[in-house]
This record gives C-alpha cells, sequence and structure tokens, in this order.
C-alpha cells in the first residue's frame, strides 16, 4: 500500500466519523427532547431528561422515577367530558 491510498483511507475514515458523530448527537439530542416532553406531562421538571447523559445508570434512573415517581396530572376519573351527540345536529335545510 503506497502513501497516498493511505491517506485517502484515513481521509475517508474522518470523514465518515464525522457523520457518524452528527448523527449520534442528532438522535441523542431526539431522545432528551422525547423524555423531556414526558418529564414535563408528568409534572415533574422537563430538565429532568439530562438524567439520561449520565453513562450506564441514566437511563435505568429516567426510568424509575418516571415509574416509581408520583404524576402530578389530573386524574382521567375527575375530567367531566360529555360524549358526542349522535346524529350530529344539524340546522334545518331550507
Amino acid at each position: 500500500m503506497d502513501t497516498q491510498q493511505a491517506t485517502n483511507y484515513g481521509a475517508l475514515l474522518a470523514g465518515m466519523s464525522g457523520i457518524i458523530l452528527i448523527i449520534v448527537f442528532a438522535c441523542l439530542a431526539f431522545v432528551i427532547f422525547l423524555f423531556w416532553r414526558i418529564f414535563s406531562k408528568a409534572g415533574y421538571p422537563g430538565a429532568m431528561a439530562f438524567l439520561i447523559l449520565i453513562p450506564a445508570v441514566g437511563g435505568l434512573i429516567v426510568l424509575c422515577v418516571l415509574a416509581f415517581g408520583q404524576w402530578k396530572v389530573v386524574p382521567l376519573s375527575s375530567v367531566v367530558v360529555a360524549p358526542p351527540s349522535y346524529p350530529p345536529n344539524y340546522p334545518p335545510v331550507g
């Protein structure tokens, strides 16, 4: 293998590494966004989503908080929802 071919492989590896790194950061940002929304809807501060960044145990901590924590939302049974009328009441034609 000559030096020109080795340089080409090095450039290829560097380019692919950069693209893969961008994809990994985009996926990580999307996962943090999703957990931010889940924490917000559960009544917790959304910034708790950054716990997922702790290596090896972050995901477990997040899942335990969501699974065993007290969700500070209004239960569905206390919300009164009127069923829609069937058939719909349209005004008379003519």
